[in-house]
């Protein structure tokens, strides 16, 4: 693909967190047609606005990054919806793509598609071999129906879709509700009211051990438009960064940068999710010359610092 200025682009979820980074980079790279679907206008869980969309808004691409998603709680309490809503957004989505002959789909999936005990790092390779962790499994199993209709499309039908994993997204513009935020922005939110309140203890979920790899929002963005302009194959890829970062220590981290100094008290009772998480980027850099470039600690303090300034606002 040599230019986005002529292209139409959808993209779905464009108006959420990672979404709205991909269309900033999108317009930084020239594109003026980008038509974001609002949700009060089109619940893409319903197939009479999927075909509406796609009536609406002609397209050449579709980069879909709509879901229902949320961290461990979330999971807990929402299989069934998040099963559901993420399945049939993403395959009719696909579908009607097809349908339309749009030039290309860009299916962005989830790392909790992975097996719950996949060898680390997670290689593209291992993403068949063992059933997901059990809290994310129903939403993880969703995403992943995806990458089978891809592969299924392109073999039938010559469709241009690709499959992308992305690793626990963190940045400004996060989700920082505490009942469907991810570890990340839920434990600065913690921290820091901890320290604006005066208290001296703060309780985090399960043990600390379980590990965790993030790659910082604005390196995801960049990751998934060099995908959309140089990739075309079936195999699916990660899309991820080398860190590799305990729960614990993760926890003492942001607790520093937050400038809390009192006791981290752990919750063992609440579950700890997978394991291990960490990408084998390999392939992503091969193919289209991804590489993450934020250093960790200075995205947490841009990440803090803008909820700082949110927080604020609202005050």
């Amino acid at each position: 693909m040599s230019s986005w200025e002529d292209r139409r682009i959808i993209v779905t979820g464009g108006a959420g967190f990672l979404g709205s980074y991909v269309v900033e980079k999108l317009k930084g790279r020239g594109c003026g047609n980008i038509f974001i679907p609002y949700i009060k206008n089109y619940d893409l869980t319903k197939e009479i606005n999927v075909i509406k969309l796609y009536e609406d808004f002609p397209c050449d691409m579709v980069i879909h990054l709509a879901a229902e998603v949320g961290g461990i709680g979330a999971n807990r309490e929402n299989p069934g919806r998040f099963y559901y809503n993420n399945l049939v957004m993403g395959a009719m989505l696909m579908e009607y793509a097809r349908q339309s002959k749009i030039d290309k789909f860009v299916a962005i999936g989830t790392i909790c598609a992975y097996p719950k005990f996949t060898p680390v790092p997670f290689k593209e390779e291992d993403l068949w071999n063992g059933y997901p962790e059990e809290t994310n499994a129903p939403y993880g199993l969703a995403k992943k129906m995806m990458l089978v209709q891809s592969q299924a499309y392109r073999a039938q039908y010559g469709f241009n879709s690709v499959f992308l994993l992305p690793l626990n997204l963190y940045g400004p513009r996060d989700n920082f509700n505490l009942k469907t935020s991810h570890v990340i922005p839920a434990l600065i939110k913690k921290f820091l009211e901890a320290v604006e309140k005066g208290r001296n203890e703060v309780v985090v979920w399960g043990t600390g051990r379980p590990t965790r790899g993030f790659l910082y929002v604005e390196d995801a963005a960049e990751g998934i438009l060099l995908a959309a302009e140089k990739y075309n194959k079936t195999e699916p890829v990660n899309l991820g960064s080398d860190l590799e970062i305990s729960i614990k220590d993760l926890t003492e981290l942001i607790g520093r940068l937050a400038g809390f100094k009192g006791k981290i008290k752990w919750d063992t009772i609440k579950p700890d999710g997978q394991p291990r998480r960490r990408l084998d980027t390999s392939r992503a850099e091969k193919e289209f010359g991804f590489k993450a470039k934020m250093d960790f600690e200075e995205g947490l303090k841009r990440t803090i610092e803008w909820y700082k300034k949110v927080k604020k606002k609202e005050l």
